[in-house]
């Protein structure tokens, strides 16, 4: 059933971190999110910083695709045609927009042509955090920089601080462009921003991100606090870059090209 915004207000003082939803109302995930019970693989819940690692080199447009219908779909993310008003968690994009200080005339070919898995970067010094007044946008415990929707003013200093384009703002009622609403996930309202959240429902009953999931070898995702993760050792042993690294925000989000 849709959450009206009175409901929707009402429930918000259980807001999860990184959701920015109400926690009374759906699965045990969110419940568990609410509560903080982040857990890695072990069931650990102590020294977590999550990351991830893309593989462009095994990401292919059909991959990619179903990336975004799963993650957009789960999570009730409205699809809007126009430019002006689209929202999104996950895209793709060219190498030259997303790695501007990379790029040189004598790229190749398979670089100017491909789509890039761009998502939100979740970084270690988030400047959208900084900038919001009233800490709708925060930090959590494990590094994932998330979205108290019930907070947001609607401002969007948020979108003009973030250097990576990450943060839609819905400018149209969303519940009116979801061909089918999720029940286990929270509709938003008109008016608020939003973003990828890294599926924290998903991790705080140890499950991957949907993305991640999907992707099968192509996304490696953990605990790069933990030096023998698998996706420590994925950064250890390949050559990554990470979006615009110059600007001291340590994205959380490293790519394989």
């Amino acid at each position: 059933m849709e959450m009206n915004r009175r409901k929707f207000l009402k429930l918000g003082t259980a807001a999860v971190a990184g959701l920015g939803v109400a926690a009374a109302s759906t699965s045990p995930a969110v419940a568990a999110a609410v509560n903080g019970s982040y857990k890695t693989a072990e069931g650990k819940q102590n020294d977590v910083t999550w990351g991830m690692v893309i593989d462009m080199t095994k990401m292919d447009n059909e991959t990619l695709n179903k990336c975004i219908e799963a993650c957009h779909k789960f999570h009730n993310v409205p699809n809007i045609d126009t430019k002006k008003d689209e929202v999104k968690w996950i895209w793709g994009e060219t190498f030259e927009h997303l790695f501007l200080d990379e790029t040189h005339e004598h790229m190749g070919e398979k670089f100017k042509d491909k789509n890039f898995m761009t998502i939100c970067n979740h970084c270690a010094e988030p400047v959208c955090v900084r900038v919001c007044p009233v800490k709708a946008t925060f930090m959590n415990a494990q590094g994932v920089v998330g979205m108290d929707m019930h907070r947001c003013l609607g401002c969007r200093n948020c979108m003009a601080a973030c250097p990576y384009g990450a943060r839609s703002f819905n400018y149209k009622a969303p519940r009116d462009y979801i061909e089918e609403i999720n029940p286990s996930y929270p509709t938003r309202m008109k008016g608020v921003v939003e973003k990828c959240n890294f599926c924290s429902e998903r991790l705080a009953v140890g499950e991957l991100p949907l993305c991640a999931e999907i992707a099968g070898d192509a996304i490696t995702f953990g605990n790069i606090a933990d030096p023998n993760s698998s996706v420590s050792k994925k950064l250890a042993e390949n050559f990554t870059l990470q979006r615009r690294s110059n600007l001291g925000t340590k994205p959380k989000v490293y790519y394989i090209v």
